[in-house]
């Protein structure tokens, strides 16, 4: 059979690449709901062909992050109401085992930085730096994630919870945010102690608690609604 120029690392990196470039663009709020994606302006933007855009693109679709039309336009997607619900409690579910398989091999290290994260997450979000937040917060729960080495867990939540992070995003704009500081703290000692259920208890509780409605619009009958974390 024909064997293929391009390496096939090279090619996943690139794709992998592009899906990392875009997502973040998205959560970040560069790239805002319903702006218009090019492939030609994205090829030069993050310096791949178009296969791993395109690849890029079809994951972004599947993560709720994107919509494409056929023949006709690739878009960012509106924050949607139903994705959202649908998505948070398998993100918080996973996020809950992640936590209970971590806690019985986690080590002082480990628990340095997660205390670490957290004061990063306080101090960004007093000072009103929403992508610090957003930074110390998934550094935060890497921790355990990683921990778990569990790699079903890590492409689930690589794939639906940076749909959540955009609508944690308008949260950590707020002074509701601040919340989730005393969550996290709960989290963390209990991890430190061993208490296992007590830790992936509040791990799940951080992701499914829901506040007031966003200030910002989420689609679905014109009901918002935001994750508190």
């Amino acid at each position: 059979m024909p064997v293929p120029e391009t390496p096939l690392t090279a090619r996943v990196l690139l794709r992998d690449r592009a899906f990392t470039a875009l997502r973040d663009a998205i959560v970040d709020g560069t790239l805002r709901p319903g702006e218009q994606l090019r492939e030609g302006e994205l090829e030069r933007w993050i310096g791949a062909s178009r296969t791993p855009i395109r690849e890029a693109l079809m994951r972004l679709e599947r993560s709720g992050l994107v919509v494409t039309r056929p023949g006709r336009s690739t878009r960012v997607s509106e924050l949607d109401a139903t994705a959202v619900r649908d998505a948070q409690p398998v993100v918080a579910a996973l996020h809950e085992l992640a936590v209970r398989l971590a806690t019985p091999v986690l080590g002082p290290a480990e628990i340095a930085a997660m205390r670490s994260a957290n004061e990063a997450f306080a101090a960004a979000l007093e000072r009103g730096d929403v992508a610090g937040a957003l930074a110390a917060d998934d550094a935060l729960h890497q921790v355990c994630v990683t921990a778990a080495a569990n790699t079903v867990v890590t492409e689930v939540l690589d794939q639906y919870g940076p749909l959540l992070r955009r609508v944690e995003r308008v949260r950590f704009s707020s002074a509701a945010g601040l919340g989730s500081v005393a969550l996290h703290d709960r989290m963390i000692d209990a991890c430190a102690t061993g208490d296992t259920a007590t830790a992936a208890g509040v791990a799940h509780a951080t992701w499914m608690t829901l506040a007031e409605p966003a200030p910002e619009p989420v689609v679905s009958g014109g009901h918002g609604l935001v994750l508190a974390r």
